[in-house]
């Protein structure tokens, strides 16, 4: 009954929404994000305790002003995605600029398929509808909602360009197929891990356990990894921003998983400091665990959260 009531309120909410240009929905998303920053008391604690951590020399109140950019954000990324269900192809590319495709199809050039990668930061969602668009489209790891009738409304979202998706658990050998056919896989990083897949890297000066799954596809089968982001423009836009490849470790380095990893935590903690209003705070990130200081071997399989989890 819980997941049918909160099927039916997205279902108004989006037919509340369909008029609205994303301009309209930005204004209307920050208060929703602001209300939810007043009453959600636990999240708002863990986004300014974060934030406190994060950024010693910052004051208390400057943090909590961040913290309420965050919800406001969230507020309006929530209103944007579901004004994407069903939206036409040429709507869509109306509302993005691209930065960066030169560098995917170098990457394509090379053979050896694409690994992207980025973080529950900006408008991931937008990057995964419109790159398909301006590019090709690609599969992307993920884990489903708890709620599949929910699910079922964000797949919709998410493949309604040609994306399809992998099963988080079990999905190493479609990884595999779709980048020995040179085709693209698309994961998140930046979410606590627990598990024989889980390595230990360091994020804001601090041990954060993160999936390995992804250093360890990339030096098994040789594709390019490519950091990707989507940030927010005035008047109800987006860029999508395809970052430079992150560089492989040396063929001898004794702990290239590790590294690359590193190196790729590395890109988003970039991002994040750039535009700290912009990342999902209220996850409770840095919960190292026993099983994040061994790393995995390059068979494990893929353990990075979805775009939208």
């Amino acid at each position: 009954m819980r997941h049918r009531l909160e099927y039916l309120l997205v279902r108004m909410v989006q037919g509340l929404i369909r008029p609205w240009p994303i301009v309209a929905l930005r204004a209307i998303g920050g208060p929703l994000g602001l209300l939810a920053y007043a009453l959600d008391r636990r999240h708002r604690r863990i986004a300014i305790d974060n934030l406190v951590t994060a950024f010693p020399t910052r004051s208390p109140r400057e943090c909590r002003r961040i913290a309420r950019h965050v919800f406001r954000h969230m507020g309006r990324l929530l209103l944007e995605v579901l004004k994407l269900d069903g939206m036409p192809a040429s709507d869509l590319l109306a509302l993005i600029e691209s930065d960066g495709d030169d560098h995917v199809r170098e990457a394509y050039r090379q053979g050896r398929g694409v690994l992207f990668f980025s973080g529950h930061f900006g408008y991931w969602e937008m990057f995964g509808v419109g790159h398909p668009l301006r590019v090709a489209p690609f599969s992307y790891v993920e884990r489903p909602l708890d709620n599949p009738l929910l699910d079922a409304v964000l797949s919709r979202v998410r493949s309604q360009t040609g994306n399809s998706a992998i099963a988080r658990q079990g999905g190493v050998r479609r990884m595999l197929r779709e980048l020995s056919a040179n085709r693209a896989v698309a994961l998140l990083i930046d979410q606590h891990l627990h598990g024989p897949d889980a390595i230990e890297v360091q994020f804001f000066g601090r041990p954060a356990a993160t999936t390995s799954a992804l250093a360890a596809m990339a030096l098994r089968t040789g594709a390019v990894v490519i950091p990707f982001f989507a940030l927010p423009l005035p008047g109800g836009r987006y860029r999508l921003i395809a970052e430079h490849p992150v560089p492989p470790p040396a063929s001898d380095a004794p702990d290239a998983i590790r590294e690359f990893t590193q190196r790729c935590t590395d890109v988003i903690e970039m991002y994040v400091r750039r535009y700290p209003e912009l990342w999902l705070w209220m996850h409770r990130r840095w919960r190292v665990t026993a099983t994040a200081s061994e790393t995995p071997a390059t068979e494990a399989a893929p353990a990075g959260t979805q775009p939208g989890a």
